[in-house]
């Protein structure tokens, strides 16, 4: 058995980046409508909403490799909170039918990004462990 925090740290960054990837290809299939009129309606110009292209895929794909990590990560935590704070606000204290949280994925893209951005890379990337920004 191999044991790694580097091995850890690839696994996280797998889940997260490929997990979140799959949210911007739904994305660029379907367009930035929603995200733009959610921003809107909170008085902000909608155009920003190609923005999400950035958290959801230019972020994502760095993860994956391992390259500019931690801003990477920096990047899907703004993402998340944005969304949480346009779309998901009243569900925040909720649970869900099986007793879950209602923003169960919200979350755990939220914080699995966190512990990334803090914790780095690790040596199976493409940045490799040197670096601030890995």
């Amino acid at each position: 058995m191999i044991r790694s925090d580097d091995t850890g740290k690839l696994i996280l960054r797998l889940a997260l980046g490929i997990l979140m990837l799959l949210h911007g290809i739904a994305k660029i299939n379907g367009g930035v409508g929603f995200a733009a009129s959610m921003l809107t309606a909170h008085g902000l110009p909608g155009a920003l909403a190609y923005l999400v292209y950035v958290g959801e895929i230019v972020a994502p794909v760095l993860l994956i490799i391992g390259l500019y990590t931690r801003p990477a990560a920096w990047i899907v935590v703004i993402n998340m909170l944005v969304a949480i704070w346009l779309v998901h606000m009243k569900q925040i204290g909720m649970l869900n039918k099986q007793g879950g949280w209602e923003l169960e994925l919200q979350g755990l893209f939220l914080f699995s990004a966190l512990a990334v951005a803090f914790m780095g890379a690790g040596r199976f990337s493409v940045g490799g462990t040197g670096g601030r920004y890995n």
